[in-house]
């Protein structure tokens, strides 16, 4: 028997300022159900059946828009909940890049460095939306257009990024950009995942398998420093599946870095299968392709108690852990990385798919 088609609605969710904010849900009866803001590209909530077919929201997030607004005023410790990324995600050293002999310089609000394209970045602005759904499933695309100069980058960018759900429970975002003048994107998802459910604790029990040989190690301000190392022999190993929490307190100088993972892998050519995560109480298994060259494995270490989710529940440090399928961090900066430079008449593309199963435990191997 078919799938039931997923169907989109919409519902209006707050104002930021003088600017309407909705809510728009992608959901498969009997399946999993998205809930995206067109504040931010943000996926508010994700909820998926357990092995006993019981659904549970698996993602953080907070329960109204005034906690998306109060995280992303100035001098907040933001954490990016479930937010579109960019113009460049993750970190640029210095805020501070060389681009055809010019030197653009842009806000620094990570130390140093210039994080997640800086404090006013696109999982700050309202997006335009438009319902894209197809005989395959439900789609919302969001719509931004960047101004030249916007934070510090150069050229006007327009940037979509598409969330598309499927009769398979599988949610892909498809992000497309295209720039007047010579710039770098970089652009991911920042959505934190508990496949125990939001709120339920942290998620040093889940298994975790990165599909990885290589990462980058980092200096004390978490940018690349040196080649990308062999993950053998030390904590970064994930080719076969081992536990979040095993080894966050092995005495590697790299862990104290970033008190846990907070690294980019450099994912093994050939295939577009990223990573998986699986709980073994729920039985939720997460599997992720991609066909960006990274991913930035970040266990949720900067989490607060003062982070309360839909659920109530306080978010303690861990209490979820993020994939991001990226460029490398830096990479203006690092000729040697794969290129984050966009030119005018080229087209920016980045898939990512995430699927949504149960399973008694967690498969080895590579994903088709």
């Amino acid at each position: 028997m078919t799938p039931p088609r997923p169907g989109l609605t919409r519902e209006f969710f707050g104002r930021a300022g003088d600017t309407d904010v909705h809510r728009y849900t992608l959901a498969r009866p009997g399946g999993i159900t998205v809930r995206v803001l067109d504040y931010g590209g943000v996926i508010q909530s994700l909820e998926a059946p357990d092995r006993e077919g019981r659904p549970g929201n698996v993602v953080l997030g907070f329960p109204d828009l005034d906690g998306y607004l109060a995280n992303n005023r100035p001098g907040a410790a933001r954490v990016f909940l479930g937010a579109a990324i960019g113009r460049f995600a993750n970190r640029i050293a210095g805020g501070t890049f060389t681009l055809d002999g010019a030197v653009h310089r842009v806000p620094l609000n990570n130390g140093k460095n210039s994080l997640h394209g800086g404090p006013a970045g696109f999982d700050t602005r309202v997006w335009s939306a438009a319902d894209v759904s197809d005989a395959d499933g439900a789609g919302l695309r969001l719509t931004l257009v960047s101004p030249d100069g916007d934070q510090g980058y150069p050229g006007r960018l327009t940037t979509e990024v598409t969330y598309h759900l499927d009769g398979g429970d599988r949610l892909s975002i498809t992000y497309r950009a295209t720039t007047d003048a010579p710039t770098v994107v970089n652009l991911t998802n920042h959505t934190y995942w508990n496949l125990a459910g939001e709120g339920s604790g942290d998620v040093h029990e889940h298994w975790l398998a990165i599909n990885a040989s290589r990462y980058c190690p980092t200096d004390d301000t978490l940018i690349p420093a040196g080649d990308p190392a062999p993950v053998e022999g030390t904590p970064f190993d994930f080719r076969r599946p081992a536990t979040i929490g095993a080894r966050l307190g092995a005495a590697d100088p790299q862990l104290a870095i970033g008190h846990g993972y907070d690294h980019n892998w450099v994912l093994d050519a050939g295939a577009p299968f990223a990573a998986r995560a699986w709980d073994p109480a729920s039985g939720r298994l997460l599997t992720m392709w991609t066909t960006e060259p990274g991913l930035q494995f970040y266990s949720g270490n900067f989490l607060t108690a003062d982070l309360t989710g839909p659920s109530g529940r306080p978010y303690h440090r861990g209490a979820g852990f993020a994939l991001e399928a990226q460029h490398f961090p830096d990479s203006p900066n690092r000729p040697d990385f794969p290129s984050t430079v966009l030119r005018p008449g080229e087209v920016y593309h980045q898939e990512t798919v995430v699927e949504l199963a149960t399973a008694d435990r967690l498969p080895e191997g590579p994903a088709s």
